[in-house]
């Protein structure tokens, strides 16, 4: 009897952890798509965050 239920946590425990690792993983990749959105919003739209200044260098000759 405790055997059995020994290996019913085990395999819980297992499930929980390859869930967690799922988890995980599902979370680095909309952070680096955040990442990804703000960049290319800074980039190419000029947006900046609150208590930013953005400065723009002029290149070439006056």
């Amino acid at each position: 009897a405790l055997k059995r239920e020994l290996a019913t946590v085990e395999a819980a425990n297992r499930e929980a952890q390859a869930r967690n690792e799922r988890l995980a993983s599902e979370v680095q990749d909309l952070q680096e798509g955040l990442d990804m959105v703000e960049e290319l919003a800074r980039r190419e739209l000029g947006m900046v965050k609150p208590n930013e200044i953005f400065v723009q260098v002029a290149s070439g000759r006056p």
